[in-house]
């Protein structure tokens, strides 16, 4: 039985160091096992691009995987915050871009993406302030879990024979919707972070992803129809999903790795969408275009568009990625690994790719 007392958190400080333990190894496991599929030795890496939302500290944690690692001290580290669930493909535009510009600038670009979040530190925080305002519970202990996903991406300078692209990158964009930065937001308290998310959520993020839809995937002028592209969604709740699905008529087969994900590990937030695209490579053939969104505070709409590299051979490609993923639910110690997970994005033309 709980009382009071139990519920007394740790300080920010002291989730601090858990996570630059506990979180760091998780980010590590991860990133090694993309370097091993991706056939990118650590001092090939040119940058990194990192996400978290449950670690403030300064230096990031990016700088602690890398040296764990042990990567070149000539990285370029980038570290992003505050993006929330939106934060994996937020990383991945990021790695595109930069992998982009190096192409522009003539120079193989091979970018070490991670999204690492350890939500479950801040339960006892959430409980704290449960007990103070009974009236004002939070849900958000009983939504996301812990995990960490990497990839790389590299350029057309940078990949080598032995590789193969998994994933083709044809388009991407990011978004604010309006009137929503209210909606969801993650606070800093002595004790940890307190989540909010109001109901309102599920109907602002769904009706916003028809219109990115048709940014994304009407680029040339002719649309495309949802019906012909697997959904990468990020798994926020039941009512994003089914929401989705009707907003966009989709059939349920579309957003099968989503409802796994969710059904199997809940909303880790940041590298959610990404374990979502690990598992959707490996429930068949599938289609061959794949939409990937994901949502965060803001609020903000994530968005790309990619195709399945069925058969090209690496020479070809202009860009690929390898994804992978570690999983580590509620309060267990020990990671959960998956197993031999590999993934390519290529990018399509001089636009930015994952």
């Amino acid at each position: 039985m709980w009382t009071k007392d139990d519920a007394a958190p740790p300080t920010i400080d002291e989730l601090s160091e858990i996570f630059r333990l506990e979180g760091v190894d998780l980010a590590a496991a991860a990133c090694i096992k993309a370097l091993r599929e991706a056939r990118v030795a650590t001092k090939e890496i040119t940058h990194v691009v990192a996400v978290t939302c449950t670690d403030q500290g300064s230096p990031g944690y990016d700088l602690f995987v890398s040296q764990k690692l042990q990567l070149p001290e000539t990285v370029q580290r980038t570290l992003l915050h505050g993006v929330g669930c939106a934060g994996g493909l937020s990383a991945l535009r990021e790695a595109a871009n930069l992998a982009a510009a190096a192409s522009l600038r003539g120079k193989p670009a091979r970018v070490l993406v991670f999204a690492t979040e350890l939500c479950s530190l801040f339960l006892r925080a959430e409980l704290q302030a449960a007990c103070k305002d009974e009236k004002n519970l939070h849900i958000a202990p009983a939504l996301f879990s812990d995990a960490s996903a990497a990839l790389v991406v590299c350029n057309g300078l940078a990949l080598t024979v032995e590789q193969k692209p998994i994933y083709e990158l044809q388009e991407w964009d990011s978004a604010l919707i309006p009137g929503t930065k209210d909606l969801m937001s993650y606070s800093v308290s002595p004790s940890g972070m307190l989540a909010t998310i109001r109901k309102e959520v599920p109907e602002a993020t769904v009706g916003a992803i028809g219109h990115m839809f048709e940014q994304v995937c009407n680029t040339n002028g002719v649309p495309l129809d949802p019906a012909t592209f697997d959904w990468a969604l990020h798994p926020g709740g039941p009512a994003i999903l089914k929401g989705a699905q009707h907003k966009m008529n989709l059939r349920e087969d579309q957003i099968r790795a989503s409802l796994d994900v969710y059904q199997n590990y809940g909303n880790s937030s940041s590298p959610t969408v990404l374990i979502v695209l690990d598992k959707l490579r490996w429930m068949g053939k599938g289609r061959d275009d794949v939409v990937a969104t994901s949502f965060g505070p803001g609020l903000m709409i994530e968005m790309f568009r990619m195709r399945r590299c069925r058969g090209v051979d690496s020479r070809q490609a202009l860009s690929p990625g390898v994804l992978t993923k570690a999983q580590r639910l509620g309060m267990l110690v020990i990671s959960k690994l998956s197993t031999s997970t590999r993934k390519v994005l290529t990018m399509y033309s001089m636009k930015t790719s994952k």
